[in-house]
């Protein structure tokens, strides 16, 4: 083990690229990671959701292009297609109403996909009203 000035000088060195290293991580999980939502319950008894994605989107070959309401067994309740790239706005809300949920489920989760990378983001578990 060296010691003497230089050593202490190495650690800091070593401590200073760790922590950029860190701090250089990618901004998100995944290529199209949902990030908040907001549900309402209609008088008909079925759910709107308000959902927001953060998703890398660099055109028409590559963005997010769906998310899908899931029961906890991983029956998909609803679906809303995202017919084009967000490039300019990140992260985007978009909404999916109507969608009709079993009687006493009390949480579903949230998923997006992303073209052509699929369901590989951040998913998010909502508590229903």
């Amino acid at each position: 083990m060296k010691t003497g000035r230089n050593s202490g000088a190495h650690a800091i060195v070593r401590l200073i690229a760790i922590m950029f290293l860190t701090c250089a991580a990618p901004a998100w999980a995944g290529e199209a990671d949902v990030i908040a939502a907001k549900v309402a319950k209609g008088r008909d008894g079925t759910y709107d959701f308000d959902v927001t994605i953060r998703s890398n989107d660099r055109g028409w070959d590559y963005y997010c292009d769906r998310f899908e309401v899931l029961a906890p067994n991983g029956k998909v309740l609803g679906v809303r297609t995202l017919y084009h790239p967000h490039e300019t706005e990140q992260p985007f809300t978009r909404e999916l109403y109507g969608v009709k949920v079993p009687a006493g489920l009390r949480q579903v989760r949230i998923r997006a996909r992303h073209k052509p990378r699929g369901y590989d983001g951040e998913t998010l578990a909502v508590t229903l009203p």
